[in-house]
């Protein structure tokens, strides 16, 4: 089996890859299913209606799927070379694996609340919600690749620059969508 090891890995990567574009655009999709509920009728039906209809597939075809066999590739990996698990930088991987998996359930309960239309959250919290994800994305892939070269101070704090800089973005991209009055 661990001459499949190479298969499984890329299989991982594939769906980690999946998963992560079902997770960008999932949110995407929440912030439009929140600004269409500012419209007025019968757009404001039409559009809850399609968005509820469009993230439930994405979420049932691709997203959720996609996040079983990533982790299923990854638990096999460790299965396959049980040695990863001695190294610290895979503990911290996998913490940040269990953060995104604790990302995906909570987007599942928003897609659910919006589908009911008892969602409280703002389009604007849901662009830094949707920042989040990416954070994590870059945390799991420099933890990865840099493995125990990394100075896990410096790597925090590059972490930390890069969260703040991304939600400055975010920030000021309303305040360019306030005043061009969309």
């Amino acid at each position: 089996m661990e001459a499949y090891y190479f298969y499984i890995k890329a299989t991982h990567i594939v769906f980690m890859v999946s998963w992560m574009a079902g997770l960008f655009y999932g949110v995407r999709l929440f912030i439009y299913h929140t600004e269409a509920k500012q419209k007025p009728e019968p757009d404001k039906t039409i559009l809850t209606n399609e968005y509820a209809k469009i993230t439930a597939r994405l979420w049932s075809i691709i997203t959720t799927p996609a996040m079983i066999l990533t982790v299923a590739a990854g638990t096999l990996m460790l299965y396959l070379v049980p040695g990863l698990l001695l190294n610290p930088w895979m503990h911290v991987k996998l913490g940040f694996v269990l953060a995104l998996l604790v990302y995906h359930f909570i987007c599942q309960r928003v897609m659910k609340k919006l589908r009911k239309g008892t969602s409280t959250w703002t389009s604007n919290q849901l662009r830094l919600w949707n920042e989040v994800a990416t954070i994590l994305l870059v945390a799991i892939v420099f933890t990865v690749i840099l493995k125990s070269a990394v100075d896990w101070v410096y790597g925090l704090i590059g972490l930390i620059i890069f969260s703040v800089v991304i939600m400055m973005a975010v920030k000021l991209y309303k305040r360019y969508r306030e005043k061009k009055g969309e």
